[in-house]
């Protein structure tokens, strides 16, 4: 059951691998676009998130209109007032809002690379030197964020999405020459699937 599954998915990413070349390309395109013009790709990243907050508390409006009867609505309407407000405040003002986010990055980076490299050097498993140089990574890219704080607000989240379309595409553009290439066995034992021509 578990491989005519396995080989019925194989033979479906084969009869895409056409639209997942398209993709990949695509993205690759439009992450050396944004490269090219980070301020811009950086503001187009924010408009996206705060579309997307401003939808989610939306929704979550409606969810609370919907559970009005159950104790907890109060913060269902505080979750869809909150949504709303910070999408419209992100929208009007996206430069001020690629800044409040890089301000969030550079935070969390700052303490998960923190945490990672004390977690790594006390704990010493195995390889953990990797843990070390990710933490430092890590670390290092949080200060910088830091030290070029709100100008790094006008790059980070366009450098970042920028190189995430590149290397996304860059995966999908590798992953349909491989699945082109796939051969099916004649038959697995147990299965019914014919090989494909």
């Amino acid at each position: 059951m578990t491989s005519e599954f396995t080989l019925a998915r194989i033979e479906h990413l084969r009869t895409i691998w056409g639209w997942l070349l398209v993709l990949g390309i695509l993205m690759v395109v439009l992450g050396i676009v944004a490269l090219f013009v980070v301020p811009i790709a950086t503001v187009a990243a924010v408009v996206v998130l705060g579309w997307v907050m401003l939808f989610s508390g939306v929704i979550e409006g409606i969810h609370a209109f919907k559970a009005r009867g159950w104790g907890g609505v109060f913060l269902h309407i505080a979750g869809a007032v909150l949504g709303v407000l910070i999408g419209l405040l992100v929208l009007t003002h996206p430069v001020a809002g690629a800044i409040a986010w890089t301000l969030l990055f550079a935070s969390f980076f700052t303490v998960i690379g923190l945490f990672r490299l004390i977690t790594a050097i006390q704990l010493r498993f195995v390889h953990w030197g990797w843990a070390v140089l990710d933490g430092l990574m890590t670390l290092a890219l949080g200060v910088i964020l830091w030290a070029e704080w709100p100008v790094s607000g006008l790059w980070f989240l366009g450098l970042a999405l920028g190189i995430s379309l590149l290397l996304r595409g860059w995966s999908y553009v590798m992953m349909s020459f491989a699945v082109r290439k796939l051969r099916l066995p004649d038959q697995l034992p147990g299965t019914s699937m014919p090989r494909a021509a």
